[in-house]
């Protein structure tokens, strides 16, 4: 039988999977990496910690499995997206990675935003320190690197690292998220490198996300190298990997953040509603685009809950917690504690309870957090259908907090719309590995998408509910952003 290996580079951990001939899963191994807070807030990765643990996990995982390396028929890599890596010739990281949620950059986009609608026009994002160039910006200003250096995300330094410096790629999804790349040609924007003072030549070069990113023996693990057939994002991996395949098609990836992706076809479309065009996925020289939102704070207001609150030792706890709470609660958490992202892009915007009475518990604080993930979703939802003019049918999950039955139910509710919560886990290592394994040649696409399978949340409030819901919510953005109620 042969496998594909599938490496899945997250926000707080690396994820290594074997998956079989037939697409199935075989064994997951995960480790985590240490999340480096400054005392300015900064928020960094260790790209060194990160790559030796993708070679461990992949050591582990064959010794667990006892599969043979001359099953392996390649690799697929997803990654945590706009996280910036500087590195020199050697492989030697010149800094720490700037992680996709640091706000560092602040300064350098406020100094760009007179040029924030031509950033837009160019690259279908809004102007935003959230995105690489002006964390590349900000590496180049602080390293002041006086040799040949390489500026990417964690798969081009994983690319690199794997291929022992020989191959320099990343592919059309990750470099699109870059705010350098032009959505309209599919290529490095001369413009916008120049106004950002990024030399194109320490940037990857483009492929699509079924090219041969270069070949492997994972530090001598395998008895022979394999090829990288597959590279996305790893919020494109898992539209990919949901099988949502055609325009009109959505899904929502909890994570630390979450990303809420609609396929819009093989045509981009720019935002008027404040959210990102981007590509989907690139195969065969086919670009497939997507408009899609972004929220920072999804698994990351439960992790708020456990770690600085201590008010739930685990994150499955929530739900028993909030059956537990009062129904008539109406405090409402906005989780800006990094500025709002889509749709407001607001980066001076704090985050709040708001609606607390003198009943509100410890419970209810735990309800509205949860509750803020669903908003924030339902957001962005929103602007999708304003933006398309299409009303979605169905809206596909995954992720860590997609297995809150409560918090599904409530985004169904929210939303006015039926969620699917996929019951295969992992559809960014999963989207990565089907692709990888079509580009070899293992798999057959219409077989292999077919055997996903969902749970159905079905949306049960009536108008006035829903409107009475939602109220509070914009009652609260309102006055986050000075605008009263």
């Amino acid at each position: 039988m042969k496998y594909i290996l599938s490496i899945d580079q997250s926000t707080q951990a690396t994820k290594v999977i074997l998956f079989d001939e037939t697409g199935k899963l075989v064994k997951r191994v995960d480790k985590a990496h240490k999340q480096i807070i400054s005392n300015e807030g900064f928020v960094s990765h260790d790209p060194i910690e990160i790559y030796e643990n993708t070679i461990k996990l992949v050591k582990e995982i064959l010794n667990i499995t006892k599969i043979s390396s001359n099953c392996i028929a390649a690799l697929g890599i997803s990654n945590q997206r706009e996280t910036t890596v500087m590195w020199d010739k050697s492989g030697i990281p010149l800094a720490d990675a700037v992680v996709w949620q640091c706000s560092r950059a602040k300064g350098i986009a406020e100094k760009y935003m007179s040029y924030s609608d031509r950033v837009h026009e160019i690259t279908g994002l809004q102007l935003s320190p959230y995105f690489p160039a002006c964390k590349m910006k900000w590496l180049i200003d602080y390293v002041k690197p006086k040799e040949e250096y390489y500026l990417g995300t964690i798969d081009s330094w994983l690319i690199y690292k794997l291929t022992k410096g020989t191959s320099f790629k990343t592919d059309a999804t990750n470099a699109s998220r870059t705010q350098l790349y032009d959505i309209h040609t599919g290529t490095w924007s001369e413009e916008l490198c120049k106004l950002f003072g990024i030399d194109q030549k320490n940037l990857a070069e483009i492929h699509d996300c079924n090219a041969v990113f270069g070949y492997t023996d994972l530090e001598g693990i395998l008895s022979k190298e394999i090829p990288i057939t597959a590279v996305m994002g790893d919020s494109h991996a898992a539209l990919y990997g949901h099988g949502c395949h055609k325009a009109g098609q959505v899904k929502t990836t909890l994570g630390t953040g979450s990303s809420i992706m609609m396929n819009i076809g093989t045509k981009e479309k720019l935002s008027t509603n404040g959210l990102s065009t981007s590509v989907a996925y690139s195969v065969d020289g086919i670009r497939t685009f997507t408009i899609e939102g972004n929220i920072n704070y999804a698994g990351a207001v439960i992790s708020w809950l456990k770690n600085d609150l201590e008010l739930i030792e685990d994150a499955n706890e929530t739900q028993k917690i909030i059956l537990e709470s009062n129904p008539n609660d109406k405090t409402v958490l906005v989780p800006a504690f990094t500025g709002l992202g889509a749709p407001y892009w607001n980066m001076h915007a704090k985050a709040m309870f708001y609606g607390m009475t003198r009943t509100t518990t410890w419970k209810e604080l735990v309800k509205a957090s949860v509750e803020s993930i669903a908003y924030q979703i339902t957001d962005i939802l929103n602007a999708m259908e304003n933006d398309t003019g299409i009303s979605m049918k169905e809206v596909k999950a995954d992720g860590g907090p997609s297995k809150n039955q409560y918090l599904m139910q409530f985004l169904a509710e929210c939303a006015q719309n039926t969620v699917c919560v996929s019951l295969q886990e992992e559809l960014s290592a999963t989207g990565v590995a089907y692709m990888a394994g079509l580009t070899v040649g293992i798999y057959q696409k219409d077989n292999l998408f077919h055997q996903l399978k969902y749970n159905v949340y079905q949306n049960h409030f009536n108008c006035s509910e829903w409107q009475s819901q939602m109220n509070r919510w914009y009652e609260a953005i309102k006055l986050i952003q000075g605008k009263g109620v």
